[in-house]
């Protein structure tokens, strides 16, 4: 088959990271990119942005979602209130980051294979704050203990974009420590495909001051709903950005090789 025109990454952040991610690919949306069919690997809360957008939904179907007590002792409790959104739903389109609890090893499940459901609670389960979740035989755990995008296992494709809602020195010290990591799993998606396009977007001070520093604000659902219309804006600039970039290469998919 022809190579994939563009392969989505949305990293983890909390309920923050849902709305950032969620308003980033409606502005992109908006300017002309394919990020609803484009296959999407999802990180944490990226996982429920990838999952959201391959089922047609969208921020509108998340944000009042409850937010469960945190830290919360009760297993299947992220489970419980994904399927809120989606159901029993899969779909191929979309690979979830998760980390074993027995290995402590990052695995990349299909959406295809299990209910998307299950995958988000996995992958959004933070130590500490949410209990492991079971899918088949195995306990995981959130896909940010290993890295807040795994961009490395993104789907080959002719352009990556890449949304980091923690990445960037404007987050404070765990932005650094984030963004730090990226660039380095970047420099090495660019070496392995040094004929693609790359882009990363991240959060700017508008939206990193209303978050603050401390980690629990960005499970704070009023911080998220005020981040989500600048996230949206932002989207729209980079999409009209990248849209420049891509003028001669068109986003439809080539025909069968």
């Amino acid at each position: 088959m022809a190579q994939q025109p563009l392969a989505m990454v949305y990293g983890g952040g909390g309920v923050v990271g849902i709305a950032y991610t969620a308003g980033v690919a409606a502005g992109l949306t908006t300017a002309g990119i394919p990020v609803a069919t484009a296959p999407a690997l999802g990180t944490s809360a990226g996982s429920w942005t990838a999952s959201a957008l391959a089922l047609g939904l969208s921020y509108d179907d998340l944000v009042d979602l409850p937010v469960p007590p945190l830290p919360s002792v009760r297993a299947g409790v992220l489970a419980r209130i994904a399927r809120q959104a989606f159901g029993e739903a899969t779909h191929p389109g979309v690979s979830v980051s998760v980390v074993s609890v027995l290995s402590g090893r990052r695995r990349i499940f299909e959406g295809g294979d299990h209910p998307l459901a299950d995958l988000v609670a996995a992958s959004s389960a933070v130590p500490g704050l949410c209990p492991p979740h079971r899918i088949g035989g195995g306990l995981y755990i959130d896909g940010g203990m290993w890295s807040a995008t795994s961009v490395d296992a993104a789907d080959e494709a002719a352009r990556v974009i890449v949304v980091a809602p923690l990445a960037g020195r404007v987050m404070g010290p765990m932005g650094r420590v984030a963004g730090a990591l990226l660039e380095r799993e970047l420099e090495r998606w660019r070496h392995r495909h040094p004929e693609a396009s790359i882009h990363m977007i991240r959060p700017n001070r508008a939206m990193a001051k209303i978050v603050g520093v401390r980690p629990l604000a960005l499970f704070d659902a009023e911080r998220a709903r005020a981040v989500h219309p600048l996230a949206y804006e932002q989207g729209v600039r980079w999409g009209e950005q990248i849209q420049a970039d891509a003028a001669e290469a068109p986003w439809q998919q080539g025909p069968a090789a």
